[in-house]
């Protein structure tokens, strides 16, 4: 006789849960448990290029080896994340020891423990477990989010649109959707967006997608990681384009998930751009962009009435005088108006001084965001003159936002 799982809702704040394997299934796992507080462990000598810039700012802790028993000092939970058995055999021996429960993803049958399905709103979490089945968690924790959305969204129009008819996971077969995820709070993607993500065969993800939503993917959905970490290792462009093209050619429907907007600095148009030439029809869903939402999450509006009528985003990841820029910065320094500048940490002492050579005055109101509208999100408030100096004391790190304008300080008092 099969006994029943009993449902169990862990709070892990502050308490050690050890990962071991740093792939594909890893990344789609830590972001849920780093969401809880939990102190997490990851064990593996390789890390996704995702987890590696999480593992850089901090978020956990990296041991670059594989398991030994003693990792498990001082866990609550374990999370077995790699395909090779034996060896997720061998955690899974030493943790049922310890009574250490134990989540394993190559065999559910031998874990002590199953990670369920589960959908959020707000503070209302659902879980949802299948007696074993996967597929069957995921299909009524689908239908549990819709009716959440029915009962929560205030024109009671469901998440779910509309149908979907094809060969592969039930959806149109060969096709791409380049899907804005929204600026970090994973409540922040598009009804549309969400709905394309939960029909994909393989999602194709930058780091800046919020982890919660890979928690939520089917688990026989592909997942690649096309981490862009700034300066670190990254997929080159063409190389994300053909991974596009051919999984959407293989017949697979591919939801290439990208922070922010696809086509605000997120290369978007080229993704397009070589699926057409390739033949494969596109869908674009537009995102929450972090150049707007950003600053509203810090208080700051782009406009206000009396202060600034126009704003500006500009790309500031190449210096002010490096030949390949097309940026304008002295004819911006002219303007009245409010300057967001996306990916310009590294480069903003330059930039700054830039501004103030052609004009702008140094006591012009700055601020910058970093992992707006998260649960890590800091602000620091400054002057045009100032920031530069301000941010490397702060020690803020990309991903960041710098704001530029007398709508820093408009709704202050």
């Amino acid at each position: 006789m099969t006994s029943n799982p009993y449902p169990l809702g862990l709070r892990l704040h502050g308490r050690r849960v050890v990962v071991v394997g740093g792939g594909a299934v890893a990344t789609r796992r830590v972001p849920a448990l780093l969401d809880a507080g939990a102190d997490v462990l990851l064990v593996a000598p390789e890390l996704t290029p995702a987890l590696r810039a999480r593992a850089d700012a901090g978020r956990l802790h990296w041991v670059p080896r594989r398991f030994v028993p003693e990792d498990l000092d001082g866990a609550w939970l374990v999370q077995v994340a790699v395909d090779d058995p034996i060896a997720a055999a061998s955690v899974s021996a030493v943790a049922a020891e310890r009574r250490i429960f134990c989540v394993r993803a190559d065999d559910r049958t031998a874990a002590t423990a199953w990670t369920p399905a589960v959908t959020r709103h707000g503070p209302v979490t659902v879980a949802v477990l299948g007696g074993g089945d996967p597929r069957r968690a995921m299909t009524v924790r689908d239908a549990i989010r819709d009716l959440l959305a029915v009962r929560l969204a205030p024109d009671g129009i469901a998440g779910r649109p509309d149908a979907s008819t094809g060969t592969t996971g039930g959806q149109q077969a060969g096709r791409v959707a380049l899907v804005g995820a929204g600026p970090g709070d994973p409540e922040l993607i598009t009804v549309k967006g969400w709905r394309l993500l939960t029909e994909a065969d393989v999602v194709v993800a930058d780091r800046l997608v919020p982890g919660l939503l890979l928690d939520e993917l089917r688990p026989d959905v592909e997942l690649v990681d096309a981490s862009k970490i700034p300066y670190g290792p990254s997929r080159a462009q063409e190389e994300i384009n053909q991974i596009l093209v051919d999984r959407a050619l293989a017949g697979a429907f591919v939801v290439r998930l990208k922070g922010g907007d696809p086509y605000v600095f997120g290369r978007g148009g080229e993704e397009l751009l070589a699926c057409a030439a390739a033949g494969v029809p596109v869908t674009v869903v537009p995102g929450v962009t972090s150049s707007i939402a950003a600053p509203a999450a810090a208080g700051i509006p782009v406009t206000h009435r009396g202060v600034a009528h126009e704003f500006t985003v500009v790309s500031g990841h190449l210096a002010p005088d490096a030949p390949a820029s097309l940026v304008r910065w002295d004819a911006l320094a002219g303007l009245h108006g409010t300057l967001v500048i996306l990916m310009g940490l590294k480069n903003l002492a330059a930039i700054t001084a830039t501004l103030i050579a052609h004009g702008r005055s140094p006591q012009t109101p700055a601020a910058v965001v970093q992992e707006a509208t998260t649960g890590t999100q800091r602000v620091l408030r400054s002057t045009l003159g100032d920031v530069a100096a301000d941010l490397s004391a702060a020690d803020l790190r990309p991903p960041a936002v710098v704001v530029v304008g007398d709508v820093v300080g408009a709704l202050d008092g």
